[in-house]
């Protein structure tokens, strides 16, 4: 209840703010190591990614840092180390209703389900816990637990092959925390920017609604405009190829000369004149304010908490790339939106374009594991709770 109340005014710290993420309670052992709770004590804690060392940390983690496995595209999930295409097949058929298309070649029917022992139905719908995936072809506990076979999100001194051996022996390989601590079933983003604003659809607002972003000029707003007229616009990517009109084609929606004439009208024969009228700076300060999606989102990866892990999942991002842009955030600061992404060393356009729908630069569900203490007796009890803001 306290971490709760936590989040909550850092929620409204962040909209008076205009930001979407600070980085508050991820590691905070002021507020959650050790805090005096009548005859005992409480502590919030999490497990820090790989990269970090794997160590315990005060503080509270996010959906929005893991791969969502009711999303997650057949590719996304084929960049989780050990996952087999067999076992993407089968993951993607369960989570398929049974009354819509048949199993992909290869995925598992009822009937490979019925005939083991016991028998069970696939739920042919999306997932409710990520240990359900343990239920699925071909996926182990290995794969899904690594060395956490008791899933309670932390790797126990027997879990650890760090504790084992004759002292001074070779050190093991890190222990692997498995698919579990990567993936979630549970998040979503509401479609606002870090002030709480509903955002702005470039290709479907007028021109009175695209120049009530700070940023957008009147100018601006009629080159979008006639720029969509003849080039959809499907991502924020989309937005730096929009080019000024001719002084001459006022608000012909791009049509040069009413007749289509590519020769007409500008050098894209578009009735534009090339230059582009959004830069990458302009974009980068525009982005939160704008968004193609239709509504809420779920399965948003935060590009300011995943870790290298999930940012591979990613299309077009490499190991190089996902660490580059961990290097980034923690060097330079966390990314005020999405569009922060192109200052990232490596991240170019193309790849820029596939990956900006697919993530967030915020969190708005949370994780909260939290073990209480009594003083006197040492006895303990650890709960886990996962919260959406609002």
């Amino acid at each position: 209840e306290r971490t709760k109340a936590l989040l909550y005014q850092d929620l409204l710290a962040r909209q008076q703010s205009g930001k979407n993420h600070t980085g508050s309670f991820y590691n905070d052992a002021k507020d959650f190591q050790d805090v005096p709770l009548g005859r005992g004590k409480f502590q919030v804690f999490r497990r820090a990614p790989q990269e970090e060392g794997g160590r315990i940390v005060y503080g509270i983690s996010d959906e929005e840092s893991r791969l969502n496995l009711n999303t997650a595209s057949a590719n996304q999930l084929t960049n989780l180390t050990g996952m087999t295409a067999d076992m993407v097949l089968a993951i993607m058929s369960w989570r398929t209703a049974a009354n819509t298309n048949a199993p992909a070649p290869g995925g598992a029917d009822a009937d490979y389900y019925m005939s083991l022992q016991p028998p069970y139905l696939p739920r042919n719908g999306p997932f409710q816990t990520v240990r359900e995936l343990l239920m699925v072809r071909d996926v182990t506990p290995e794969l899904l637990l690594g060395n956490d076979q008791n899933q309670n999100g932390f790797l126990d001194s027997e879990e650890d092959p760090a504790d084992q051996g004759p002292p001074g022996s070779k050190p093991p390989p890190r222990p692997s925390p498995g698919w579990a601590a990567l993936l979630t079933v549970t998040d979503t983003d509401k479609n606002v920017n870090a002030s709480g604003k509903d955002r702005v659809n470039p290709q479907t607002a007028d021109e009175a609604t695209l120049t009530a972003v700070p940023g957008i000029t009147q100018p601006i707003a009629r080159a979008i405009i006639s720029y969509r007229g003849r080039n959809q616009l499907q991502t924020l990517d989309d937005l730096l190829s929009v080019t000024a009109q001719n002084a001459n084609q006022g608000g012909r929606n791009g049509n040069a000369g009413g007749g289509g004439n590519p020769g007409a009208g500008g050098r894209n024969g578009s009735g534009n004149s090339g230059q582009a009228v959004i830069s990458q700076e302009l974009l980068e300060q525009i982005a939160d304010d704008l968004s193609f999606a239709g509504g809420d989102q779920s399965g948003l990866i935060n590009i300011n908490a995943a870790s290298l892990d999930v940012l591979i999942c990613l299309p077009g991002v490499e190991q190089p790339l996902a660490q580059a842009i961990i290097n980034y955030r923690t060097s330079t600061g966390y990314f005020d939106n999405v569009a922060g992404l192109l200052k990232v060393d490596g991240m170019t356009r193309a790849i820029f374009k596939q990956v900006v729908p697919l993530v967030t630069a915020r969190s708005e569900t949370f994780r909260i594991v939290c073990e209480g203490t009594i003083n006197s007796s040492g006895a303990r009890q650890r709960i886990e709770a996962i919260v959406h803001i609002g």
